[in-house]
């Protein structure tokens, strides 16, 4: 029987943290839900756990991608096969998950699928959030750097909104970008050779509190990306192949 586990990255989301968890358990039955709670301050912990989920409490904040490496070491000890990150500001729509999860299934060999605001549904339905207009021309910006770089069509590399199998689960658990980890986590996959692919969702606006990047920041947050990504470009990482307690080989990127 295969174990489905939702990573919830949560920091200071006491206002928001019960309806995401809720949201999960009514569209998504079968996954069990983990709570990251990256240092909060407030009662995320808490309600979080009020709210039916498992938590798993950092004693200070490590920043979005400590959290979500946590999540996927949880996922690894504890035996699940499919893991999926959920924001735990309410953006995700959880409606999405089973979908993910029979495209994943439909498709062996397939490692990890991105859930893109930006590719048109079938059915018309268009995004119903969309991020000011400075991030978005970062996200073309790291969207038209990482399709060339990877070979494949890139459209969301900022979304958090990712399922992975059991391989994947197995990389991330071992080595996970901490700076900006959605979009470096675009040339991890490229670097280990895991298939990956984007499918269309819908965004909804965060129901509490706001991002910690605003208008006035995003230059400076796109040229850190920028070099970050430049960085991940050169580095070598351990490959980890599926079973292996430890990495075998180093290889970069190109």
């Amino acid at each position: 029987m295969t174990k489905h586990l939702a990573i919830v990255p949560a920091y200071n989301e006491s206002g928001a943290i019960a309806s995401t968890v809720a949201d999960i358990h009514e569209h998504a039955p079968g996954f069990d839900v983990l709570v990251v709670d990256d240092g909060s301050t407030d009662a995320t912990s808490q309600v979080a756990r009020g709210a039916g989920a498992k938590v798993l409490r950092h004693p200070f904040n490590l920043g979005i991608g400590g959290a979500v490496q946590s999540g996927y070491q949880y996922a690894l000890e504890h035996d699940y096969d499919v893991a999926i990150q959920v924001d735990g500001d309410g953006q995700h729509d959880a409606r999405h998950i089973l979908e993910l999860l029979a495209e994943l299934r439909s498709r062996p060999g397939l490692n990890l699928i991105t859930g893109s605001r930006f590719l048109q549904r079938e059915d018309g339905d268009g995004d119903a959030y969309r991020s000011s207009a400075s991030r978005r021309l970062g996200i073309r910006l790291f969207a038209r750097i990482l399709s060339a770089v990877v070979g494949q069509c890139v459209t969301d590399p900022t979304s958090g909104f990712r399922m992975t199998d059991r391989r994947a689960i197995e990389l991330f658990a071992r080595d996970y970008p901490h700076d900006y980890p959605e979009v470096e986590a675009v040339l991890m996959v490229h670097a280990h050779r895991l298939e990956s692919i984007e499918l269309p969702v819908r965004m909804r606006a965060r129901q509490t509190g706001r991002s910690s990047i605003n208008a006035s920041q995003s230059a400076f947050y796109m040229v850190k990306v920028l070099l970050a990504l430049f960085v991940g470009l050169l580095r070598a990482r351990p490959v980890v192949q599926p079973g292996d307690d430890a990495p075998v080989r180093a290889e970069h990127v190109l």
